[in-house]
């Protein structure tokens, strides 16, 4: 069985709250709109649940990337909305979002209290304490995604392999220079290997930003995108117990990792459980 941390699922519901908006985020149809990105023509059978592999589960989460979070309250929180009612089957669980131009953690409180895995802020949110200590009080984790492109320029892949990873490296490093001290017990998970920051440890070391070989074990990683020499450098760098299992489907798949069966089964299986949090009977 596998778990995998970084899916994204669009249920009717949500559909339907972006097709009635007029400016970005949007739906015109099934084409999406958004600032900063040239329009994107969304499959609908991406957003089929019976077409995903889940095995032992799933989390989807709202993609961050739309901007949502960062529209005014009354904007946002009617998409939020829309999404965390969305009726998931099978073995798919949610990571919870919040809006972030208006901080209201209890009701994020109450949104986990529902059984959401934990939640996700983009990149490009500073980290509110607030937040983070709801959290914490309930010991779940954080899931860091990239948020919103700055920029439309170069090519249809430009925003993924530009901003998306510039956001995940300057988040790994600003978690921890000043996020851990002031949350010694938060457990967080950087989508995309975190933009590769952790293969800067030589360059951070020079120039007096850390020890390299220090390894916070709870700060952890997910594959989405990548593949086995991306991971195998990043195991090389961490070791094997902070990475995890994450596709980013529909738009990537799980990677491959040919790395044998211990390490499939860590980053596959016992990983995502430690990040979640769970036994190792899933209890």
């Amino acid at each position: 069985m596998t778990i995998d941390v970084h899916q994204h699922l669009w249920t009717p519901g949500f559909v339907d709250a972006l097709r009635a908006r007029t400016s970005p985020p949007y739906l015109d149809g099934w084409t999406l709109i958004l600032d900063g990105e040239p329009p994107y023509e969304v499959n609908p059978a991406d957003h089929d649940p019976a077409t995903r592999e889940t095995g032992e589960l799933a989390l989807v989460s709202l993609s961050s990337p739309l901007g949502i979070e960062f529209l005014p309250p009354e904007e946002s929180w009617p998409l939020i909305d829309a999404f965390h009612s969305s009726d998931l089957p099978g073995n798919f669980g949610m990571w919870a979002s919040t809006c972030h131009s208006e901080i209201d953690p209890e009701r994020l409180a109450k949104d986990l209290d529902r059984g959401m895995a934990g939640l996700q802020i983009p990149a490009t949110a500073v980290p509110d304490d607030r937040l983070l200590e709801v959290l914490t009080d309930r010991d779940l984790p954080l899931f860091v995604h990239p948020g919103p492109a700055a920029t439309s320029q170069g090519p249809s892949w430009w925003p993924a392999v530009v901003p998306y990873v510039q956001q995940m490296h300057e988040s790994w490093h600003y978690f921890h220079a000043v996020v851990r001290p002031r949350h010694p017990r938060l457990r967080v998970c950087f989508a995309l290997l975190a933009g590769l920051g952790p293969l800067h440890s030589e360059r951070l070391n020079a120039r007096g930003g850390g020890t390299r070989g220090l390894v916070d074990p709870g700060f952890f990683v997910e594959t989405s995108s990548y593949g086995p020499r991306a991971i195998d450098a990043i195991v090389r760098e961490l070791g094997i117990d902070v990475v995890v299992n994450g596709s980013d489907a529909p738009y990537a798949t799980a990677p491959e990792l040919g790395m044998g069966a211990a390490a499939e089964h860590a980053i596959r299986f016992t990983n995502p459980r430690r990040l979640l949090g769970r036994k190792e009977s899933g209890k």
